[in-house]
């Protein structure tokens, strides 16, 4: 609440104003109804705002449990004034950009804590997923064979070269290099464990044969005689699990098994590779660099040009007959991505149940699966509002107009509403609260713009730390300490570096890149001695440290590992066959470290 109050004051400096009444109004809030005024009810506020500044006026069916004064909530007026008329609402020909910053700021400040909700919302949750689930298998028998036919030919027009590529390596089990993503999986294997897996299902030995996959060569296949090939009816289904994202919502995930997880990451890197060689198609799909998705949106800002669209449950709502559709002409592809997508779910309350979707949020082809969909979905939105069929020309005209990043798109204003249209026949859901086209404001992956500016604010991840065990809060905390320094708010970093330093013995300056929890400053870095092996200099501060866990690996597993880890550089990690896996405790240690 302190660092809030301070915040409030720092952004009231610069916009001329005042905010005492503002931090009374919060402090009464807090105490009445709790943190949840920071974490739930404050940054709803935020939304209605950003709503409002797309609308041109203060949406007065929004700001619910805000008293009013003439046409403005009365918490925060004296930013809202500088940015809306205070009698009718409308918004300023000329609004205060800083006053913007400072709305959303202090109003999303919270909005991502990342703590666990309670069982009740965690419940609903998971029967938002049961429910999601429920309208795709309805979606499915609204998928119209004319429906198809078309989704069919724009994909083909858009992705087709693209995916054929991907076809033909798909054919060769040789030119596809499986491995273990970094998270937990169905049945409970963690780092290196993952590389002794012997069970295997029959749907993937058709398309994946072992021998080529979980041996490193063919001199071990007797060893073929461990594994355990499972039939279709007896495969493990995805654990669906939820995890900490907000206090008002949690995220849910589902972990698919080793096997099927190991085989996906195979396909997965292949599809990345062959989008990034294409010139085209890289310019409309991202998968690794945001900034694109970002300088579009500014420009769409301060053009008015570029929609940013947000879709909710993004991945929960590609339907597995949307990949049939997209595959279509690539039928090799669709027998590998077929074998070795999990074809039911494991739903605490729920008991297992079949998957109409593709694949959750949690499989390693989710996410470049949903961005070919709805691609494709987006020109098909185009196509309807040229009223013609598209060409490959017309595709390529659109480069630097048309973007996908996972669920954040960008699309010409001018076709925004077919697109909307479109998406939503197709099943899926625009999340209308951060989908923007008709005024200034956008957003989209992470940044926020308005007329051309950055209003892009910082986001406090974990609650306050007290003490030096709290290493994960104490870390967060120092990032955002940094990050309000970059953003010039002065007198809140000011606070923040007293704060902390009544924790942290030693909080030294130190450069960008730097290992060590120290402050960042435009100045450069300190050095308090020079040492070492190689003479460099060195601050003693503290340094993130996580002890990754004892877990060998030997025998041919080992080998497998190593072959398919092999690349132009050597392995960073030589103790990679020792210990694996995610530390189990995050923790800081105090030692002499490069300030840089």
């Amino acid at each position: 609440m302190l660092l809030w109050y301070t915040l409030a004051e720092d952004l009231a400096r610069g916009c001329r104003t005042s905010t005492t009444r503002d931090s009374q109004r919060v402090a009464r809030r807090v105490k009445h109804e709790g943190f949840s005024f920071m974490t739930i009810t404050l940054p709803q506020f935020g939304k209605d705002f950003e709503r409002s500044l797309d609308l041109g006026c203060v949406d007065r069916l929004g700001f619910q449990g805000f008293a009013w004064k003439s046409g403005l909530p009365v918490f925060l007026s004296g930013f809202l004034s500088q940015i809306f008329d205070s009698k009718s609402g409308r918004l300023l020909d000329y609004p205060n950009v800083e006053a913007i910053q400072a709305v959303r700021q202090l109003t999303l400040l919270y909005g991502k804590l990342f703590l666990v909700s309670n069982e009740a919302r965690e419940r609903a949750a998971i029967a938002g997923y049961v429910e999601c689930e429920n309208e795709v298998s309805n979606f499915d028998l609204r998928f119209t064979p004319e429906m198809r036919r078309d989704f069919r030919r724009v994909s083909n027009v858009v992705l087709g070269r693209m995916l054929r590529r991907v076809d033909i390596k798909s054919r060769d089990c040789h030119m596809l290099m499986p491995n273990h993503g970094p998270g937990g999986t169905a049945d409970g294997l963690k780092g290196n464990r993952k590389w002794s897996h012997m069970n295997w299902t029959v749907r993937l030995e058709k398309v994946f044969p072992s021998a080529d996959f979980l041996l490193p060569n063919l001199s071990y296949y007797d060893r073929l005689e461990d594994v355990d090939f499972v039939e279709p009816e007896a495969e493990i289904p995805v654990k669906v699990i939820s995890v900490p994202k907000t206090q008002k919502t949690p995220r849910i995930i589902a972990a698919e098994p080793t096997c099927m997880m190991y085989a996906q990451q195979s396909l997965k890197a292949v599809i990345y590779e062959e989008v990034e060689r294409d010139d085209i198609l890289s310019s409309f799909i991202g998968f690794i660099h945001q900034e694109p998705n970002q300088l579009l949106a500014c420009k769409g800002s301060s053009s008015g040009e570029l929609a940013t669209l947000d879709l909710s449950e993004a991945s929960d709502r590609v339907s597995f007959e949307h990949v049939r559709e997209l595959l279509a002409f690539t039928p090799s592809l669709f027998e590998a991505v077929d074998a070795c997508r999990s074809r039911k779910a494991q739903v605490p309350g729920h008991g297992v149940i079949p998957l109409a979707k593709f694949a959750s949020m949690g499989s390693a082809l989710s996410f470049p699966v949903e961005a070919m969909v709805f691609i494709t979905l987006v020109f098909m939105g185009i196509e309807k509002d040229l009223n013609r069929p598209l060409t490959y020309k017309d595709i390529k005209s659109y480069v630097g107009k048309v973007r996908v990043f996972g669920d954040d798109i960008i699309v010409p204003v001018e076709h925004v509403r077919s697109v909307v249209e479109t998406l939503e026949l197709f099943g899926s859901k625009v999340n209308s609260s951060k989908s923007f086209w008709t005024g200034k404001f956008r957003e989209s992956c992470g940044k926020e713009y308005y007329d051309g500016e950055d209003v892009s604010i910082v986001r406090m991840r974990q609650m306050a730390p007290s003490q030096l065990k709290d290493a994960r809060q104490l870390i967060s905390w120092v990032s955002s300490r940094n990050q309000f320094y970059r953003a010039g708010r002065w007198h809140t970093v000011k606070w923040l570096d007293s704060f902390l330093s009544g924790i942290l013995k030693d909080f030294p300056v130190v450069g960008e890149f730097a290992a060590v929890l120290g402050r960042h400053s435009f100045l450069g870095y300190e050095t308090q001695r020079v040492g070492g092996r190689f003479q460099q200099p060195l601050v003693k501060g503290y340094v993130e440290h996580g002890e990754i866990p004892v877990n060998k690996l030997d025998d041919h597993y080992a080998l497998n590992k190593w072959f398919l880890l092999r690349g132009d550089l050597p392995i960073a990690d030589e103790d990679h066959l020792e210990r694996s896996g995610r530390p189990y405790v995050v923790d800081i240690k105090r030692r002499w470290a490069r300030p840089y």
